[in-house]
């Protein structure tokens, strides 16, 4: 007589089968979470350039502020003397005649550049057959050396009535408008702005081409069909996408301006007196010429802190425009 079968439990039967769709899955372990902070792999690589940094420029900068409230002389001790560096800097007529002649030069290269940088952007930006050699002729300058530049510009402003400027002034019969530009004390400052207008408007006109190629042309197609001229089409259409282009150039323009000294200190050395001074001229001639380390910091801090508050107060409102 054989066994009686028995039949499998309903939930071993189950089980064989798979899971039911109502039955609860385990959950699964929890992930780790990755750390965050400088002991993570990424921040390794970046240590040794983050070293060399601060060792190159914040520790200076630092030192620097703990100079400026010094008498230091580059050589021996230095004392604490407070803000007597500072209150000398106001009482100096030579560093006041710089700030305003280092305010003078930024408006006009800020002005003149970007206008002229403008103008080229938009001629560059047509259908000519040069316009790729023009924008590496336009460029070129602004890739040379600034000392360079200021050479070659001495040569251009040569005083003699036969060289440079004045010989062509000679040719096409405005000879009467011969100068000696460096010498003059009225002509040096701008003839100093000059040089540095030719050297970089190009490099002013390269970020206006870049704003130009991301105008979409549909704008420019729907304006001519509203009948706008070329004229309105630029003011309507070019201009205000030109916003961050115009931001970028003007931040550039005012900072390269006011820490400007390679070209004056290579053309006119801040002379004929203290006509072509800036505040970067004075605080090397402090500093090298006259051994002033102490109060040469306290100009750096100066004028570090009035580009810092320029640039600020710029870039807030040109954002702004931006947006709006």
């Amino acid at each position: 007589m054989s066994p009686t079968a028995r039949p499998a439990p309903a939930a071993s039967a189950a089980g064989a089968a798979g899971p039911s769709k109502g039955a609860a899955r385990p959950a699964a372990p929890p992930r780790r979470r990755r750390r965050k902070g400088f002991l993570t792999p990424p921040w390794w690589f970046a240590a040794p350039a983050l070293l060399v940094y601060a060792l190159i420029v914040l520790y200076p900068s630092l030192s620097g502020v703990v100079y400026a409230f010094t008498d230091w002389n580059g050589i021996g001790d230095r004392s604490f003397n407070g803000v007597d560096n500072f209150q000398r800097l106001l009482d100096d007529d030579a560093a006041r005649g710089s700030l305003v002649n280092t305010l003078l030069l930024t408006v006009a290269i800020v002005v003149v550049q970007n206008g002229i940088g403008l103008l080229l952007a938009l001629g560059v930006h047509t259908r000519i057959r040069s316009r790729a050699v023009l924008r590496v002729v336009f460029f070129a300058p602004a890739v040379v050396s600034p000392v360079m530049v200021a050479f070659l510009w001495k040569y251009v402003y040569n005083p003699a009535p036969d060289a440079g400027l004045n010989a062509i002034l000679g040719s096409v019969g405005l000879g009467s408008l011969r100068q000696d530009w460096l010498g003059n004390p009225s002509l040096a400052l701008w003839s100093v702005a000059g040089m540095v207008i030719w050297q970089f408007s190009g490099y002013s006109m390269v970020i206006f081409l870049a704003g130009l190629e991301g105008v979409p042309a549909e704008l420019h197609e729907a304006a001519m069909i509203d009948g706008a001229g070329r004229f309105q089409r630029f003011r309507s259409v070019t201009w205000p996408l030109l916003a961050p282009a115009v931001t970028i150039n003007v931040m550039l323009s005012t900072i390269g301006g006011l820490k400007l000294f390679d070209q004056v200190y290579a053309a006119t050395s801040g002379g004929p007196g203290h006509s072509s001074e800036t505040l970067s001229t004075v605080l090397y001639k402090q500093a090298f010429v006259f051994g002033n380390y102490g109060y040469s910091t306290a100009i750096a801090l100066v004028l570090a802190l009035f580009v810092a508050a320029v640039s600020l107060i710029q870039i807030q409102y040109l954002r702004g425009r931006e947006v709006a």
